[in-house]
């Protein structure tokens, strides 16, 4: 366990995960660096590590520390210079109509059951899938930072008003939203659910006027992961620089 002197975040320090199998990359093991003690992580600070390319994980806040391996790219739009391709236009228009709450974390069963069918339908190869409600809640409801939950629900215009459709997890940071995890009924053919929260997570940060939403990791080996790329203006965080992502 050793300090981090290039992070500005004296308080903490910083350990190795033991390998483990890589959730993204077929036959590769993975490690994660972790900040610690969690109690410490505020949301100050917490800030500070998400634009250092750290994630939330519950009340933990990891990285990548792959000993081999560097796929693993820290994101961000710059809301400011992000304009949507035509696809993106049509996605938006699409879901124009759900009706968005706002929310504390909470458990609900009828979360929980979206929860499910998403990972069923979309990581059954993964140990998500396997996910009870007490590591769904760990996963996802535990925070000590600035966080929310959004549902989205058809509106009353639509067949099933009220019916749930999504679900995003968000975090407020001083330099705009880290996008934590989303998940939505895989039951309706042709949507565009994901792209449709990831433009509405920009629309916030435009509306809090500050400058960034934080999406995660790009792996362009990764097909869950790569769709990232597809956003414009996107910047990875590559040798501690945030730069375009094209360089890469």
């Amino acid at each position: 366990m050793s300090q981090i002197n290039e992070l500005p975040i004296t308080a903490l320090q910083f350990y190795a995960t033991a390998s483990y199998t890589c959730s993204y990359l077929p036959q590769q093991t993975a490690r994660s660096q972790v900040a610690t003690p969690s109690h410490l992580v505020h949301s100050d600070m917490y800030g500070d590590l998400v634009n250092a390319g750290f994630r939330r994980s519950g009340l933990f806040t990891y990285r990548p520390y792959c000993d081999h391996c560097k796929a693993c790219i820290a994101t961000r739009i710059p809301v400011e210079h992000f304009v949507p391709t035509r696809s993106q236009q049509r996605a938006h228009k699409q879901h124009a109509n759900l009706e968005t709450h706002v929310l504390h974390l909470s458990y609900t069963d009828e979360h929980y059951a979206l929860y499910r069918l998403y990972q069923e339908q979309r990581h059954h190869d993964g140990d998500m899938n396997r996910d009870d409600q007490e590591q769904y809640t760990q996963f996802l409801l535990q925070s000590r930072v600035n966080s929310r939950l959004v549902e989205f629900r058809d509106g009353p215009e639509n067949p099933e008003p009220g019916r749930l459709r999504m679900v995003s997890i968000i975090d407020i940071v001083e330099a705009g939203i880290s996008s934590v995890y989303t998940f939505y009924d895989t039951t309706v053919s042709k949507a565009s659910y994901g792209t449709y929260s990831i433009l509405w997570q920009i629309e916030q940060v435009r509306q809090l006027k500050r400058p960034y939403l934080y999406l995660g990791y790009y792996i362009k080996e990764s097909q869950k992961m790569a769709y990232k790329s597809k956003f414009k203006a996107i910047e990875g965080l590559i040798d501690n620089l945030w730069q375009p992502l094209h360089t890469r």
